[in-house]
């Protein structure tokens, strides 16, 4: 007996056996389970759910079935797997936030962007998404190969024909054996236009389609989540070699509240970010110390979208806090690209173009196989067609022989001999019912054989060019592009570590506007439409009651802006990256663009084309210094901003202008005094340097304004209570700086203090802004021109204790375009 037991024992190899199951378990997974088709981007689990709802006829208009019901199908037919598994794939491919474009319509919770699960399949419900149709369009004139299922009960689809290209349009992830893939998705539209590129290259004989052709139409992967992607580096990296790495970055504002703190709003995640998790993460960071400034956090999604509210201290700089929530969180992620599929039941890491070209193979070879179907079935048809037309040519004695026939065979037999038919021409002469001998019907039958012989011509064309075949599958895809593609969601920013980027973005005049609330926008010269001189403009921006335009100029993309603000410090950004708007909208709040610190505001912006050797900038504080410095002292501001001036601490930057070391400098005080004095009289001194005296000061007195003597033929000058009064530049005589300077204002009850002063000329217009918020635009050739030592007439109606806050001049500039002028002008909301 003992005997017998040990002659059924087998001794093997462990490490031989381990190995060649370890292997096949490797295929497996690889070949049957983790990755994708090439084809139709679909893993098995996906594509065998799909099958299974088809079968149940559970379309889009159709009522939703229970996912209880889909999953045990699937599983009962052809994924002999978990129900888990199948359940997990089928909420995936409805998650609107997990899939681009869902291929299940999913109805009851199907989870959350919080990273919630579904609710269990007995109570949920699906069925297939209107794309989806076009996944397995044609299924059934046998496009695709059929393979039996694990117990050859059923049949099963090895591809579907994937009118689409599914798997660059949804992407997927996925972890094999010894390999994984991860392909982000894309816009449809971008993905179609692409594939159309190669189609209309190789229909119209032109060079193969190159790499560098489809990166134009195909910018990057569009997630469904939106968000922004930093630089074009990943992206490049990744559609040339199949792998690389795409930052990816949260969407997010800095808004000003009320009690002048800032809070910072998130309105999109990177794809596949955990909203929960996130705002968990963040809390741990502020409970251990690791960011401080956070006074409150919220969660305030809805069905409207996305919102966490993020509210920082008064006394924190939030682009410094929103710079530590990038680095610390998944505010800021890292998409890691593996392009890899299955290529004939292999695994190969491709890059976009051949991703494309297999998926336009697969297509040739469907349309091909359908059109061959469709050809076979409308031969059947007219062969059946020709001889119930020659049945009812010779109707008399078709009847005849029936009649006299003994059963249908001989009848049967008799035809095929007398009129050459068929067998099953002959069995539809003997079916024919006696209707088709009616005029009407014979006519549809002849009408019907017309219209079969012209698709028969039509099948055998497409099948004998194949650039009349690549003209089909294009117009059927275009279809699919208009019927179901969208806008892109994920935008491309701009990465300040990729040099490359700056290469791309075409240099090109553009307008940049700088409201007195610090909104920022860029817009195109053709915004603006041509206009004689001294037009009104067009109206420049939708704005809040108490905002309005305070600068505007022409510049380049590819030039920088400087910011200098009220303590000293100067920051920079190049024209492209400021956010390009529409003429009505309000644009961007500075504070999202440069790290400002708090109670820090821009009180001047200078365009720069190039950091010219004989140019200055030239500044003047509150206190009555002023300071000269080379320009190209200031070629290096880092992205925290650069000292461009010492203040004291009772000191504030108030203006700064560029100039040649040939103008007129003019001070004008809260008192009324007023100096004007030669450039070449301020030494040139560096950068950090605190400047040397412009005006000397009473107690009390402070310098409200500083122009040039080229920016206009008069002097502006507004009162505190409404008064005003333009003097001819001419009157103020050029002395030596550091003065008191002369009388150009005189201050009564009436008047109050020197509010404002501006050069300007007969054409120009103010603004006047008063303690209410209001806003009066006022032609300057309507305000009198009065003597030095004047108070001037009154420009503004005030009430009681109102009192007028500050001037501006309205910024306008020309630029010529096509020979023809164009006025920009910025003009107050009606």
């Amino acid at each position: 007996m003992e005997d017998n037991i040990f002659d059924k024992v087998h001794e093997v190899d462990l490490k031989k056996t381990m190995e060649t199951s370890y292997i096949d378990y490797a295929m497996s997974v690889i070949a049957a389970r983790a990755l994708p088709d090439v084809r139709d981007g679909l893993k098995p689990v996906q594509r065998r759910i799909l099958y299974s709802m088809i079968e149940l006829n559970n379309g889009p208009d159709k009522p939703h079935r229970k996912c209880a019901r889909i999953v045990g199908d699937t599983m009962g037919k052809y994924h002999p797997h978990g129900d888990s598994s199948i359940y997990g794939a089928l909420v995936n491919l409805a998650q609107e936030w997990s899939t681009r474009y869902p291929l299940v319509d999913g109805h009851g919770n199907f989870g959350s962007v919080d990273g919630d699960g579904a609710a269990a399949m007995r109570y949920t419900e699906a069925r297939l998404s209107k794309i989806s149709m076009e996944m397995t369009a044609d299924i059934n004139k046998d496009t695709v190969d059929f393979v039996p299922n694990f117990d050859e009960t059923e049949k099963e689809p090895t591809v579907l024909p994937s009118r689409f290209p599914n798997l660059l349009v949804n992407g997927t992830s996925g972890i094999a054996v010894g390999m994984a893939t991860n392909i982000p998705p894309h816009n449809l539209r971008e993905v179609i236009s692409a594939v159309v590129r190669i189609i209309d290259d190789q229909i119209e004989d032109r060079p193969e389609t190159t790499l560098e052709e489809i990166l134009e139409i195909v910018k990057g992967p569009d997630f469904p989540t939106g968000a922004e992607i930093l630089g074009t580096k990943g992206i490049e990296e990744s559609y040339r070699t199949g792998r690389g790495k795409i930052r990816v970055r949260a969407i997010s504002n800095i808004e000003p509240m009320q009690n002048g703190k800032n809070r910072i709003v998130v309105t999109e995640l990177p794809f596949m970010v955990n909203k929960a998790r996130l705002i968990e993460k963040i809390a741990e960071l502020v409970r251990d110390k690791k960011i401080d400034g956070i006074t409150d956090l919220s969660d305030q999604s809805s069905r409207e979208g996305m919102r966490i509210c993020i509210e920082l201290r008064r006394d924190v700089n939030p682009n410094i806090i929103l710079n530590q929530l990038y680095k610390h969180t998944q505010l800021q992620d890292t998409f890691g690209v593996i392009m890899l599929a299955l290529v004939n039941n292999q695994p190969k890491v491709m890059n976009l173009l051949e991703m494309l070209n297999y998926y336009l193979q697969h297509q040739e070879e469907v349309v091909t196989r359908r059109t061959k179907y469709d050809l076979n079935k409308a031969e059947e048809r007219a062969h059946i067609l020709e001889g119930l037309l020659i049945a009812l040519d010779n109707i008399d004695e078709v009847i005849r022989i029936i009649r006299a026939s003994k059963n249908v065979q001989e009848a049967k037999a008799e035809l095929i001999e007398k009129f050459e038919l068929t067998e099953v021409q002959a069995q539809a002469i003997v079916d024919m019912r006696l209707r088709a001998l009616t005029g009407l019907e014979r006519e549809k039958i002849e009408n019907e054989y017309a219209e079969l012989m012209k698709k028969i011509e039509e099948y055998r064309a497409i099948l004998a060019d194949r650039k009349v075949l690549l003209g089909v599958i294009k117009k059927e895809i275009l279809v699919i592009s208009e019927k179901y593609g969208d806008d892109r969601r994920t935008q491309i920013g701009y990465d300040e570590y990729d040099i490359s980027m700056e290469d791309m973005i075409p240099r090109q005049d553009v307008v940049i506007t700088m409201t007195k609330l610090g909104y920022i926008k860029r817009m195109t010269i053709d915004t603006f439409k041509s206009q004689n001189r001294g037009g009104k403009g067009i109206k420049g921006m939708q704005k809040l009651d108490d905002d309005y335009i305070q600068e505007l100029f022409m510049t380049s993309t590819h030039d920088y802006i400087m910011f200098f603000t009220n303590t000293g410090r100067v920051y920079r950004l190049k024209g492209y990256e400021i956010p390009e708007a529409s003429r009505t909208s309000r644009g961007t709040a500075i504070i999202n663009m440069l790290q400002l610190m708090p109670e820090e505001k821009i009180t001047a912006m200078i365009p720069i084309k190039a950091y010219d050797d004989n140019l200055c900038l030239f500044m003047a504080t509150e206190q009555g210094l002023v300071k000269k410095t080379p320009l190209r002292e200031y070629v290096n501001v880092r992205k925290k901003g650069l000292a461009a001036i010492t203040l004291r601490d009772d000191d504030q930057l108030i203006e700064v202008k560029i100039t040649d070391n040939e103008k007129d400098i003019i001070l004008v005080t809260k008192y009324g005094q007023c100096i004007r004095f030669d450039e070449k009289d301020v030494r040139t001194t560096g950068r950090t340097s605190m400047g040397v005296r412009g005006i000397n000061l009473s107690d009390g007195d402070v310098v409200i304004g500083m122009q040039v003597d080229t920016q206009g033929d008069c002097l502006l000058i507004v009162s505190e209570k409404g008064m005003g009064k333009r003097t001819a530049m001419g009157e103020f005589t050029a002395q030596n700086r550091g003065g008191k300077g002369v009388k150009c204002y005189k201050i009564t009850e009436k008047t109050g203090n020197v509010v404002g002063m501006k050069a300007v000329n007969e054409d120009d217009e103010i603004m006047m802004i008063n303690s209410d918020g209001i806003i009066i635009r006022m032609a300057c050739d309507t305000i009198s021109k009065y003597g030095r030592i004047t108070s001037g007439v009154k420009l503004i109606n005030l009430k009681e204790n109102e009192t007028v806050v500050s001037i501006a001049k309205v910024r306008r500039t020309s630029a010529e375009i096509d020979g023809e002028e164009v006025e920009i002008s910025e003009e107050e909301s009606q």
